[in-house]
């Protein structure tokens, strides 16, 4: 019985570490990270604003419905791994720049992902910028310590490679 007391005491001590570190880091952050794809900007941006694809080249979404226009800025909801997500695309410069926008409040995390496209040659540097929000401690801390803030970031920009027949993509930090 001393053991399990024990035990139970270490596990509540930990979960209040993480509460308390989670309280202390900053609810927003930014992280960025950039590749480059040898491709022409126009297609590189073509497979990025084209949400009704992603089930087809994107790790973990399932499903994309396109919702109409709110405000005159595209919509769509994602379904994957990740649960469903509501998004609206803020800026489109074709071939340039793209801003998407999570756009559901009642999720515990939102902010925004800034796609800025570079030419060069017959290559494209992608800079995808996060500038991310997490609302609930613990997720902080998770997202901070043990998923990352550049995860997601990385895991579009493999599949983005091998969507564009680019089987390794070397990532850096942007």
């Amino acid at each position: 019985m001393r053991y399990v007391l024990i035990a139970v005491g270490v596990l509540a001590a930990l979960i209040l570490a993480i509460v308390l570190v989670g309280m202390v880091l900053p609810t927003k952050h930014r992280a960025g990270r950039e590749a480059t794809y040898n491709r022409p900007a126009a297609e590189v941006f073509r497979v990025i604003n084209t949400p009704a694809d992603f089930p087809n080249w994107r790790t973990g979404v399932n499903k994309i419905d396109v919702l109409p226009a709110k405000d005159g800025k595209p919509t769509y909801r994602e379904f994957g791994k990740d649960g469903t997500i509501l998004f609206e695309v803020e800026q489109i410069t074709p071939d340039s720049t793209l801003v998407t926008r999570i756009a559901d409040k009642s999720l515990p995390f939102g902010g925004a992902w800034t796609y800025t496209l570079t030419p060069k040659a017959d290559s494209t540097t992608l800079r995808i910028v996060e500038d991310g929000e997490v609302y609930n401690p613990v997720f902080r801390f998770v997202s901070r310590f043990v998923i990352g803030h550049t995860s997601t970031i990385d895991r579009f920009m493999r599949d983005l490679g091998k969507r564009l027949g680019q089987q390794e993509v070397v990532i850096t930090d942007a």
